[in-house]
C-alpha cells in the first residue's frame, strides 16, 4: 500500500511506536494499516449418503473439484457465506448443521471454515463459477482431481468420522509444502 485510505498520502514501512511488526503508516495522518488474514468459508454438503462436489470453472485449479466455498463478504456470518456460497457454485439451498473443520494457512494469510450441511429437497444446479455438480459416494470421489488439500482432509476427515459415528471438529494448521495437526494442547506438529 503506497497510499493511505484514510487521507491519501504516501505511507512508509516501519514499526509503529508499541507494535512488533512492519506496518504500512501513513506520513501525514499516521493511521497504521494493518493486513489481516482473509476467511474463507464453505460447506461439506450431503444428500442420501452422498457429497456435492463442484466442478471449478475458474482459476485457480480450473477444472478440478471442490467444496462450495470462498471468501467471507463483510456483514455477513461464517455461516450465511457458506450458505451464500453453496448458492452461488451450486445454486443449492442448505441447512448448516455444525462446524466441521477450521484449517490456518498462515503463508498465505488465510483461514478456512468449513460446515457440515444437509442439502435441502435434494436440489441442486451449477453456478456462474462451476462447470458441473454432483453427488459422490465416498467410492466415487475423484480424489486425484480435488482442487485443494484442505478438501481432501475434509472429505478424509468427514467419511472417518462417519464410520466412527460421530463428527468432531477438525482443527489443523496446513502448509503449501505438507500439513501440521494442531493438537490439545496448541503444539504443532508435522501430519
Amino acid at each position: 500500500m503506497q497510499f493511505c485510505n484514510h487521507c491519501g498520502q504516501l505511507t512508509t514501512a516501519r514499526i509503529p511506536l508499541g507494535d512488533h511488526q512492519i506496518r504500512q503508516v501513513c506520513e501525514g495522518c499516521n493511521q497504521v494499516h494493518y493486513v489481516n488474514p482473509k476467511v474463507v468459508c464453505g460447506a461439506l454438503v450431503t444428500w442420501e449418503n452422498k457429497v456435492l462436489l463442484c466442478r471449478r470453472a475458474i482459476e485457480p485449479r480450473y477444472g478440478y473439484w471442490t467444496l462450495p466455498a470462498g471468501y467471507m463478504e463483510l456483514f455477513e456470518t461464517m455461516e450465511q457465506g457458506a450458505i451464500r456460497e453453496t448458492w452461488e457454485e451450486a445454486e443449492a439451498s442448505i441447512d448448516i448443521e455444525q462446524l466441521l473443520c477450521i484449517y490456518d494457512f498462515p503463508e498465505i494469510g488465510h483461514i478456512y471454515m468449513l460446515f457440515k450441511a444437509q442439502l435441502i429437497e435434494g436440489k441442486f444446479g451449477v453456478g456462474p463459477e462451476t462447470l458441473e455438480t454432483r453427488l459422490f459416494s465416498e467410492e466415487e470421489i475423484p480424489w486425484s482431481e480435488l482442487a485443494f488439500s484442505s478438501i481432501s482432509r475434509t472429505l478424509k476427515h468427514y467419511f472417518a468420522d462417519c464410520r466412527k459415528g460421530k463428527l468432531e471438529i477438525l482443527i489443523e494448521t496446513l502448509s503449501l509444502d505438507k500439513p501440521m495437526i494442531q493438537t490439545q494442547n496448541d503444539k504443532v506438529t508435522p501430519a
